[in-house]
């Protein structure tokens, strides 16, 4: 079995660092395609050995550009390296430009394609992301998804459950294995004064630095958060706004707000590790924040991290002024509510998800249900039906019995439940999916 992974930006390598770390264990053939959609310094090959890792064995180069130029590029070269290579699967994650390029040119190929952190929705169609990943989801053969609200997503979007595997997020796997690199190697202590309370805060999304009302409270709210350190990474793109819209001076001057350099990946691992708090309007520091038991403030009105929230670990309070500063100060006022969120729950597992995305592709490949093949059940499919179940069956124990049904969806005393194949369902409701002929 040959497996291609392709990744364009920093957290994609970063999220499937741990995978390569597997597959290498295991011996298993693979490339590793690096489109080059954020190849500056954080992205050469400095990177990879600092985590450790093989250099990849393709570099697209893309650089900067249009999202249509940029995924118009990275689909053409990807397809030739596919042709080349013929993996058995290629392997992709998240929702860059990166994702939909290799997911298109897969697909166009029929050649398998395994999503990593699959499943996940904002419902924000204006976020670039979204279509990424609503595309690549379209386009995906089997689906890693971190949780089980992931997993619900795509059932509802008429996906097969049996395409679906709740693994958890390779974050969790990426924050044990990289905070023990950082440690031996970063130096970033030693460089800042992390006296005092201190608040890590990113800001780099569009939908707040390119705003002048939204990046204006933000600015404000920091500026009167005077009881914490905060250390502000600050990204190209946000200081050029803070100029433009008269806002920088006076953040540079607060003397309790150290605006540095965008920080390398380790350094920033260690600045969380060290932190009473952080800020951010990034999807991926929302994960690493629950994952090293730091509480979240998220600059945003909507995530597609909704588990964070749930568990208690992350809080959404937008943009206004007023907002984020009460919310910190309740949290920093009431150890209780400081305690709650910061022991909060991780939801997206224990570090072994990797481990778990390879065993299923494996069993799936040995199974020979990897290829992909025209569907011979289209004209046989009767439609969705709800049916009660009396009767003490598990989802697999309905599905061998009754051979023309699928378990779609689970309700339990009006919860909807993933249909894992060990679930009783004794006196709950379900969908099913009904077929005239045998599948």
């Amino acid at each position: 079995m040959k497996i291609a992974f392709i990744i364009g930006t920093r957290p994609e390598i970063i999220k499937m660092a741990p995978l390569l770390d597997e597959i290498e264990k295991r011996d298993i053939e693979h490339i590793l395609i690096h489109t080059g959609q954020h190849y500056d310094q954080e992205m050469s090959e400095q990177f990879f050995d600092d985590l450790k890792l093989s250099q990849p064995d393709y570099n697209i180069g893309v650089g900067s550009g249009s999202h249509g130029k940029q995924t118009a590029v990275m689909m053409e070269e990807i397809e030739k390296i596919l042709v080349d290579e013929a993996p058995d699967i290629v392997l992709v994650e998240g929702d860059t430009n990166a994702v939909l390029a290799g997911s298109i040119a897969a697909s166009k190929l029929h050649i398998p394609l395994g999503h990593v952190e699959a499943g996940l929705r904002s419902y924000d169609k204006t976020m670039p992301e979204e279509i990424n990943r609503v595309v690549a989801d379209v386009c995906t053969k089997l689906f890693f998804v971190p949780t089980e609200e992931s997993a619900l997503n795509l059932i509802f979007e008429g996906l097969n459950p049996h395409d679906i595997f709740i693994t958890g997020n390779t974050i969790v796997d990426a924050c044990i294995r990289n905070l023990k690199i950082a440690e031996e190697s970063s130096q970033i202590t030693s460089k800042l004064n992390l006296n005092g309370e201190v608040l890590i805060l990113t800001l780099h999304r569009a939908e707040n630095v390119d705003n002048a009302t939204r990046l204006q409270n933000i600015a404000e709210a920091i500026l009167e958060l005077d009881e914490l350190h905060i250390i502000f990474p600050v990204h190209p793109r946000t200081v050029k706004n803070l100029k433009k819209f008269g806002l920088y001076q006076a953040l540079e001057e607060a003397k309790h707000i150290q605006m540095i350099k965008p920080v390398g990946y380790l350094d920033f691992l260690i600045l969380l590790s060290r932190s009473k708090l952080v800020m951010t309007d990034s999807g991926g520091i929302q994960e690493e924040s629950i994952t090293l038991n730091l509480p979240c403030i998220t600059l945003r009105y909507n995530t597609e991290r909704p588990e964070t929230v749930t568990a208690g670990g992350n809080v959404l309070v937008g943009t206004e002024k007023e907002v984020i500063t009460e919310t910190i100060g309740k949290i920093l006022s009431d150890s209780d509510v400081y305690q709650k969120m910061k022991e909060a729950n991780n939801p997206y597992g224990d570090g072994k998800a990797a481990e778990k995305i390879i065993n299923a592709i494996i069993k799936v490949y040995y199974d020979n249900k990897l290829e992909i093949t025209p569907p011979e059940d289209i004209l046989s499919y009767e439609g969705h039906y709800l049916q009660k179940v009396d009767e003490k069956i598990t989802v697999a124990e309905f599905e061998r019995k009754n051979k023309y049904l699928r378990v779609r969806t689970v309700f339990d005393k009006g919860e909807a439940l993933f249909p894992h194949s060990s679930l009783q369902l004794k006196d709950k409701n379900i969908i099913i999916d009904r077929f005239s002929l045998q599948r």
